[in-house]
């Protein structure tokens, strides 16, 4: 053994240069996946990778040229370029699998050494290299930790990268209320942009690393075997690798989809149980609990026959994974490795020499069957390279989304509607134009996202001073006129003039509560920076909520720096109230009060509403109550029926009561 060890070391030098070679060709790759060139963005490019495609939904995931593509096209999020952080810790990953390598052809000699020195009872032998195998572990195990941490570290960072990307687009703009309610292609996009993350980027990590190894010790047994033994051998071997790694991708064609469905299927059930966690109260006046938990139960029992499927499909490729990935590779392995031993007048087997024989077989053989494993780990790979293609799938679709979402293109069982055949809406045919103190609606239609047609045209004009009450039947189109005009939903036609954002301001019946501060529920969505930028003080949010009647919250311990779950702490006329002191801090031109004030008592109400009209914030309100008459000078009602009645409120109480 010892002789044909070092033999061995003697080509270590060489096997090295073939380890260079190797992680030669990462950093050749890599820099052809992440070198800057002027070419579109990220979330461009699969849009395009997406319209290339021509799939229907559901989009199919398979090992594939689009995967491929759509890969790296992610992977230039991931990693921003080749000077980045992210580039350097893939280097480091690539050194120190190099080292491992380097590290177990090292610990292979030195341990034979050991066990030679024991078989030839040579005792002083024995202590020096037992001694010098032992002062290298230390450094072996700096090595394989090191290659842990760089791993764990990728991971991290991949994770950031993304989801910084992801959050960008989706938080820009109305994004993310548009893929909710404007767009049904994504259905739970919390789940994407929180679960798949994750393993989509763990995927990616664990596959590079598990892929470099079996690459980087196929680079330096089929150097050194086609050196010494030729080409046949290791060919072989490498024919079976091209062979294996085909009919298994072909089998495994089914594992992206079916990991694809099972995200989709989590998500569903995640959501059905924050559905129980925000209604939890609704639910619980209605003792809905046992129908609830048949809703529950139902889905996740549609999860499980979806896991129990794709357990048994892994089950059943498992088996074969094994049989071609490790046995039958084995068996090739020895096959190839008996060739030269069977073959009359070898180079290497000149002679009868059995001693000569078994040190060739000790030598090259054990790199033949090294070989073999390193193919066959290659080709088991492959269910992990199946499972990405899923989760790159998922990530592709939802970037491209957020990009069509962001241009303003949606998806959505949408018709064009017409009313009595006279009236055709396209999409974005509206103009919207800005110009402070004026509110103007020129002919425009009041279209919901799934085609319906609540109106077909709508004209008034406010300008700052003149307060609207919006009034009419539910569904007549009040709320849509508001969505519209808060630009939540796209306009169909005409013509809207409107201040600049910042300048209108909506509060709804039910107030949003930010996580925080009291401070932070009356500034939202300003930060306490930003505030002091505006030239505010806390003495003029005590002011604001001495208008609204709620100094004792402010006499709390820590006053306004007081952090409670404000959500449950406050009443709903709590919450009102703390969102017109929110009204009184922002001071708009116009205000949306859609029943703001609907659990709040009349005379708290009509304070409110004065400081209002001194603070010379024109108001657009939504309510039924006769008390609010008085703040408003004119009234826009809906019928319900396609027709709207707008003019002085002096002239029309009376069947405006109506």
């Amino acid at each position: 053994m010892a002789p044909a060890l070092s033999k061995l070391a003697q080509h270590q030098n060489s096997i090295l240069g073939a380890v260079g070679v190797s992680a030669a060709v990462w950093i050749i790759v890599f820099g052809k996946m992440t070198h800057k060139r002027r070419k579109p963005r990220p979330e461009d490019q699969i849009q395009y990778l997406i319209k290339d495609s021509k799939e229907k939904r559901p989009q199919k995931a398979h090992v594939n040229a689009l995967f491929f593509k759509q890969l790296r096209a992610l992977m230039k999020i991931l990693v921003p370029g080749l000077w980045s952080v992210e580039a350097g810790l893939l280097g480091l990953v690539a050194t120190m699998l190099v080292a491992r390598s380097v590290s177990d052809i090292w610990m292979i000699q030195n341990a034979t050494v050991v066990e030679s020195t024991i078989i030839s009872m040579d005792k002083s032998k024995f202590k020096a290299a037992l001694v010098k195998y032992l002062a290298a572990l230390p450094m072996i195990s700096v090595v394989t930790n090191i290659l842990k941490w760089s791993l764990g570290e990728l991971k991290l960072r991949f994770r950031t990268n993304l989801t910084h990307h992801l959050y960008n687009q989706y938080l820009k703009g109305f994004t993310y209320y548009k893929m909710s309610n404007l767009d049904n292609r994504i259905a739970n996009a919390d789940q994407l942009l929180t679960t798949d993350i994750d393993k989509f980027c763990e995927s990616v990590t664990d596959l590079y690393s598990n892929i470099s190894k079996p690459i980087l010790d196929i680079f330096i047994y089929v150097y050194r075997l086609t050196v010494n033994l030729g080409g046949k051998t290791p060919s072989i071997l490498m024919m079976y690798l091209v062979f294996a790694g085909v009919f298994l991708t072909h089998l495994r064609r089914p594992t992206g989809r079916l990991t694809v469905e099972e995200q989709k299927l989590e998500g569903e059930f995640r959501y059905v149980n924050s559905r129980l966690i925000t209604n939890s109260e609704e639910i619980a006046f209605y003792q809905g609990n046992n129908r609830e938990k048949l809703t529950l139960l139902a889905s996740y029992s549609k999860l499980l026959r979806h896991l129990r499927k794709f357990l048994e499909f892994r089950v059943g490729m498992g088996i074969i994974d094994n049989i071609i990935g490790k046995y039958i590779a084995t068996i090739v392995g020895f096959y190839a490795v008996s060739i030269p031993f069977f073959t009359k007048d070898h180079h290497l087997l000149a002679g009868e020499n059995k001693n000569e024989r078994l040190k060739a077989y000790y030598t090259y053989g054990r790199m033949l069957v090294k070989l073999a494993e390193a193919i066959g780990r290659l080709v088991l790979a492959g269910r992990e390279l199946s499972r990405l293609a899923g989760f790159t799938a998922r990530m592709t679709e939802l970037i491209h989304v957020l990009n069509e979402l962001t241009k303003g293109n949606y998806e959505r069982t949408m018709v064009n509607n017409t009313c009595n055949g006279t009236v055709d809406f396209g999409p974005n045919k509206g103009i919207i134009a800005f110009q402070d103190n004026l509110i103007k609606f020129e002919k425009v239609p009041l279209v919901t996202p799934n085609g319906d047609v609540l109106l077909k045209e709508l004209t008034f004009e406010v300008k700052s001073g003149m307060n609207v009450l919006v009034c009419g039947p539910n569904g007549c189109g009040k709320s849509s006129l508001f969505r519209i005009l808060g630009e939540l939903w796209p306009s169909w036609g005409g013509k809207i003039t409107k201040p600049p954002r910042g300048k209108l301001f909506y509060i709804p019946q039910r107030p949003y509560m930010t996580l925080g501060t009291l401070r932070d529920q009356i500034i939202y969505p300003h930060t306490r920076d930003e505030m002091l930028r505006r030239g505010k003080t806390d003495n003029d949010l005590v002011r604001y909520l001495e208008v609204v009647q709620l100094t004792y919250l402010q006499a709390r311990d820590n006053g306004l720096d007081a952090i409670e779950d404000w959500i449950d702490v406050l009443s709903g006329g709590e919450k009102q109230r703390i969102a017109m002191a929110r009204l009184f801090y922002h001071n708009p031109q116009f205000a949306i009060l859609d029943e703001c004030t609907s659990a709040v008592s009349v005379d708290v109400e009509g304070t409110m509403y004065q400081y209002c009209r001194e603070a010379g914030i024109t108001l657009f309100t939504v309510s039924h109550r006769k008390s609010l008459w008085k703040h408003h000078e004119y009234y826009l009602q809906f019928d319900g029926r396609g027709s709207y009645e707008y003019g002085d409120i002096n002239g029309a109480k009376e069947e405006f009561g109506s």
